[in-house]
């Protein structure tokens, strides 16, 4: 009986805390008008946000979802709160994409270069956690394939239109999980063995060697990129972890009272996408808008150049 107490206390100063001082507020960068932002996985928790965030500051935001249905409807719901006059306001575009699938993936980004004029900031947000042991369409354990090599595809393919758009800014969505990761190049698609924890540290360890290898290969071409952990959020990533019953109403007391909403969450993301203060800033790892160190298995180019290397093979950029 005592720990939920606890939790109640605590969770009821946090609350009070929240009433006083407010919820985080976006930290923008001014307006984005005439500036096209994509958003992976914008149709729930931080994308969703973030693409309502950036909406308000008048950008046209593609939306893109694995769903289209429930995209079209986040879509309906974020233009009914963002709530400004049809000459004032952004756009917000959804356009189909699977991480799950290359095909998908090619199919998006030649509909973008066939479309678009310019692309300003490429935010990769997408992701899957901690699922039980699947594979994608290409034969990729998921978690790898979604949140690392699908990114890795769409990145390249997208990389033409950013430098011609330069100055332009890749914000990718890492974790603070990255931690408990490890570049297993003799098992990168979990053939031998599968821990869905593990699996899922690797996939945002390597989302942040991406994003320092990228940064190496864009100097100089006006294109920027950084990656970010967001924190801990209440957003359905959680969908595949499995809470006990009895246990459901303390974890979702303390969730309510600990974790960032996904507007907070997003604030980061948000950040890295407008803010001038990041202008020409690359290679580095956010957290709470500010810069943060990384351990050094993060920062090892020697693996983040043969794991590039591997993805191009791997993702078919490369026979």
């Amino acid at each position: 009986a005592a720990l939920p107490a606890l939790a109640l206390g605590a969770g009821l100063l946090v609350a009070a805390w929240r009433w006083l001082w407010g919820a985080a507020r976006p930290r923008r960068g001014g307006s984005m008008r005439g500036k096209t932002v994509i958003i992976t996985g914008a149709n729930s928790g931080l994308g969703r946000a973030a693409a309502a965030e950036l909406l308000r500051m008048r950008a046209r935001v593609i939306m893109g979802c694995r769903d289209r249905a429930r995209a079209e409807l986040a879509a309906r719901e974020i233009r009914a709160e963002v709530g400004e006059r049809a000459d004032d306001a952004g756009e917000l575009v959804v356009r189909e994409l699977d991480l799950a699938s290359l095909r998908s993936v090619r199919a998006f980004c030649h509909r973008v270069l066939q479309e678009e004029s310019r692309l300003d900031v490429l935010i990769n947000n997408a992701g899957i956690f901690q699922c039980p042991y699947m594979k994608t369409e290409d034969g990729f354990e998921m978690q790898f394939g979604v949140n690392h090599l699908g990114h890795f595809l769409l990145t390249n393919l997208l990389l033409g239109l950013l430098k011609n758009s330069a100055p332009s800014r890749i914000v990718v969505v890492s974790s603070k999980l990255y931690k408990y990761g490890e570049i297993n190049f003799e098992d990168l698609n979990s053939e031998i063995s599968y821990d869905k924890s593990f699996c899922y540290s690797r996939s945002k360890l390597a989302n942040i060697l991406f994003a320092r290898e990228l940064a190496r290969r864009l100097e100089g071409t006006g294109v920027t990129v950084n990656s970010l952990h967001p924190g801990i959020v209440r957003t359905n990533l959680g969908r595949h972890v499995n809470i006990p019953l009895l246990a459901k109403p303390l974890f979702n007391l303390v969730s309510w009272a600990f974790f960032k909403t996904p507007l907070e969450g997003a604030q980061t993301s948000i950040y890295l996408a407008s803010s001038p203060d990041v202008e020409g800033v690359s290679g580095k790892y956010f957290g709470d808008c500010k810069e943060e160190e990384l351990l050094p298995k993060a920062m090892d180019d020697l693996v983040a150049r043969k794991l590039w290397d591997i993805s191009e093979v791997m993702v078919g950029l490369l026979k």
